[in-house]
């Protein structure tokens, strides 16, 4: 079963990487032809498109034929994490308010040598929505909930642990380098979780 995944898999590489070397003309298509299924849930050749220009807008990366394998793959197993946390996400009733997105959005924005007009500019020439950018925060935002409502209470920090941090960044304060220390162990918790879901998960690529 394993061995068909990987061979469909590689085939739905093949096929975006033709698809993207086309011409520039490419990322415009609007195709929405099914390209995986996660437990019974969609993701479509356009979706994959769409989060391809994203990444790289975001990521500052152009777009060659030498990384289009790469970038794809990414892409896919991106989408497929999307679609299995989101079910956990409702599966739970997570929900973001506007002032959690707000600040969500100013603490990129701070976080990175760009503005908010000069990103909608981008999309609106790469034919990517804004709210398409606003999801992807919300999800984040959702997840890192969900994870912290899980398994804040049960993190933890020894004096030994700050006092590494702070011998390796003295600038920081203690309170940071205990915030530093909880975000680690919640990121391994999420990082199991996600492994998990992946593997109890019915992944079908077409």
């Amino acid at each position: 079963m394993r061995e068909n995944n990987i061979a469909m898999r590689s085939l739905l590489i093949m096929f975006f990487i033709q698809l993207l070397c086309l011409n520039a003309n490419a990322f415009n298509v609007n195709d929405h032809r099914i390209a995986v299924l996660v437990n019974d849930q969609l993701i479509t050749s356009y979706d994959v498109i769409q989060r391809m220009k994203l990444s790289a807008i975001l990521s500052g990366i152009e777009i060659t034929e030498e990384n289009n394998n790469k970038l794809v793959n990414n892409v896919v197993d991106e989408l497929i994490k999307e679609k299995l946390k989101n079910q956990k996400i409702n599966e739970y009733g997570i929900s973001v308010s506007e002032n959690e997105y707000l600040e969500q959005e100013f603490i990129f924005y701070q976080n990175n040598p760009i503005n908010k007009t000069d990103i909608i500019k981008i999309f609106e020439i790469n034919d990517i929505k804004y709210s398409e950018f606003k999801k992807y925060l919300v999800d984040e935002i959702s997840w890192q909930k969900l994870i912290s409502g899980m398994y804040y209470r049960l993190t933890s920090t020894s004096k030994i642990e700050i006092e590494e941090i702070i011998r390796k960044n003295p600038n920081i304060s203690e309170e940071t380098a205990k915030n530093i220390i909880v975000q680690r162990q919640l990121d391994l918790k999420s990082n199991k979780m996600i492994r998990d879901l992946f593997n109890e998960a019915t992944i079908e690529y077409k």
